[in-house]
């Protein structure tokens, strides 16, 4: 009994063979889902996918920024975009299931339901480098060596789990876990990349524009650096046939343009120097589409929506500073937004509050706690500071304004606050209670978020605060979010519908300690710790939507961040030669299964050309 309960309620898959169950001998199966269901693994293609896509033409999408390096797995350089069309991973998952891998360099998988401390992955025979020479289990064993010991902080930290990566024979390898407890690290190992052994003994930490040798649908084409990466499609890859690329990567070059602004990079799409756009700036879908090749019927504009969570964008306070400390003065910043007036003047009304770190999907925690939610709760009240307790416990609401432009009650409400606090002033400037000058530096790069940060810190300053914003290039905004050098900086914390450990890397007290990590606010709350714990330990949807929930009250009660502004669902806009099918993924854009109508592209060349 149970171990049939637990196979259902842990990884609902396909059994190949049938052992009796007073064995409790290992299965083997050719999909995992970590209490999501398997639905297409009988299939011949993605429901999302078209397998009689042409091939051909040429993707072009923007980026920002710049690189000098075409390695993301290391600590140092700046990675170019674009490189996980290198290489192949384990299993790929589903982007229409919460948490579902089927075959890529693996067939198969074979792991014991009762003890989930281990799984083996048999690599799939065929499988192969640019090179020729067959991927193996050697491979796979080199590179989790290399990400576990010279890998971001991040990382390694999302795979503290791995005990051991075996080698078994040339086609299976076998990884062993810590514990039996984090039932989804099964299914993690199985999304990371594989390199060939040898480059990574040669090249791993090598700043360098030349890749690690890969297995994956695309190679590296043209790189023009700091301007330019194009990706050419390899057309001696191994995988085409498999169930998961029918109808998958029909471009054959990727290509993506870096600009340092968002003004330029939309100008450099009216003229075609792109063709893809994700559009994120409210007043260009609004009014902004009303050039030429629009009026010429040549671009399409398309909201695609999504069931995954709106990505949290804030504001974020960084608690390694002593002026973050007091949770007052949190809730006194978060006071001093005013996102109706910007929703109205800036965004054309095109915006939602984000009132959920898990906005806009079943993870969200609305309403006062339910009786499951306080059975969570009601052990961890005790480590919460008396505000937090309080507002996990109410229906939660961030302060709105009447929109006019002066947040008169925002402001008075951050006064008070800040008074409570222990600030005071003197001379019209605001103090610490320590005395020391009441300053706040805002990081920023590129110039897209100067239009909302701008107003932000002239409420600030109505405050009394010494209040600066500081654009800094690429690569040293990248250093100093490393390291953490910042008073308040922007982040973006993108969520899946399936939460687990990575959220220790966003929350966690000892990611707060980690350079290079995500816990970008430096959180350390006890009570989120064990929380996150339990989520990662899940053992059904269930467990998995509850422990969120119980997760995003605890986060938002913390006043960790001031939340900006999303959108539930993705605006895009391109050039009419692109296709997809009717029926999108339920979870992402699913641009790899995009193709080019080849005749549609031969018009726009013409009227570009013209």
């Amino acid at each position: 009994m149970r171990k049939n309960a637990l196979l259902k309620a842990v990884l609902l898959a396909i059994t190949v063979s049938w052992i009796p169950s007073s064995i409790a001998a290992p299965i083997t199966t050719t999909a995992l889902g970590h209490n999501s269901p398997t639905e297409y693994i009988n299939a011949p293609y993605m429901p999302y996918a078209n397998p009689e896509a042409p091939s051909g033409g040429t993707l072009s999408l923007d980026t920002r920024g710049t690189f000098n390096s075409a390695n993301k797995w290391m600590t140092t350089g700046v990675a170019m975009i674009g490189t996980d069309y290198l290489y192949d991973t384990l299993m790929t998952g589903s982007l229409n299931e919460a948490f579902t891998m089927y075959p890529q360099l693996a067939s198969k998988v074979t792991y014991d339901p009762d003890d989930t401390s281990w799984i083996v992955y048999h690599i799939n025979p065929a499988a192969r480098f640019w090179d020729g020479t067959p991927v193996t289990s050697h491979d796979v064993k080199a590179t989790f060596d290399a990400i576990l010991n010279k890998g971001p902080m991040s990382i390694r930290s999302y795979l503290a789990d791995i005990k051991a990566v075996q080698v078994i024979d040339e086609q299976q390898v076998k990884f062993v876990f810590a514990s039996a407890e984090n039932k989804e690290i099964l299914l993690t190992v199985g999304q990371f990349p594989v390199f060939a052994k040898s480059s990574i003994e040669a090249d791993f930490e090598k700043i360098s524009l030349t890749p690690l040798m890969g297995s994956g649908p695309y190679k590296l084409g043209r790189v023009d650096a700091g301007r330019s990466v194009s990706y050419i499609r390899d057309p001696n890859y191994w995988g085409r046939d498999l169930m998961v690329n029918r109808g998958r990567y029909n471009f054959d070059m990727i290509k993506f343009v870096y600009y340092q602004s968002d003004e330029i990079a939309f100008e450099g799409f009216k003229s075609g120097q792109y063709r893809f756009r994700p559009e994120n700036k409210a007043s260009n879908w609004v009014s902004g589409y009303d050039f030429p090749a629009v009026k010429a019927g040549l671009i399409k504009k398309e909201t695609i929506t999504s069931q995954n969570p709106v990505p949290m964008q804030a504001l974020v306070m960084n608690l390694r500073r002593p002026i973050f400390q007091d949770i007052r003065v949190r809730q006194a910043l978060t006071a001093a937004y005013d996102f109706e007036w910007m929703n109205k003047t800036l965004f054309h009304g095109q915006y939602e509050r984000l009132q959920s770190f898990f906005h806009g999907s079943e993870l969200a925690a609305t309403g006062t706690p339910s009786s499951e939610e306080m059975q969570v709760l009601t052990p961890l009240l005790s480590e919460l500071e008396p505000i937090q307790r309080k507002a996990v416990l109410a229906e939660w609401q961030l302060p709105t304004s009447d929109g006019n432009g002066f947040n008169r009650q925002g402001l008075l409400k951050a006064r008070q606050l800040l008074l409570d606090a222990g600030f005071y002033y003197d001379d019209m400037k605001l103090h610490q209670p320590n005395g020391q000058p009441a300053q706040i530096e805002i990081l920023m790069t590129g110039e897209t978020m100067g239009r909302v940060l701008l107003p932000y810190i002239r409420n600030l300053k109505r405050l009394g605060f010494e209040a600066t914003l500081r654009q800094v290039d690429g690569p040293q905004y990248y250093e100093r979010t490393r390291r953490f050098d910042y008073d308040m900086v922007v982040d973006v914390f993108a969520q899946s519908l399936s939460p687990g450990a990575e959220q220790a890397a966003f929350w966690g007290s000892a990611a707060a300690d980690e350079p290079g990590n995500h816990n970008s606010a430096g959180i350390k709350n006890a009570a989120v710790d064990e929380v996150v714990a339990n989520l990662g330990n899940a053992k059904n949807r269930d467990e998995i939507v509850l422990y969120t929930q119980v997760l995003d009250r605890l986060l938002r009660a913390g006043h960790y961040v001031v939340p900006l502004y999303g959108k539930s669902g993705t605006n895009v806009a391109y050039w009419d030669q692109y296709r997809h099918t009717d029926t999108l993924p339920t979870n992402a854009v699913g641009i790899d299964y995009w193709w080019v109508d080849k005749e549609a592209e031969g018009r726009i060349n013409k009227y570009l050309k013209q």
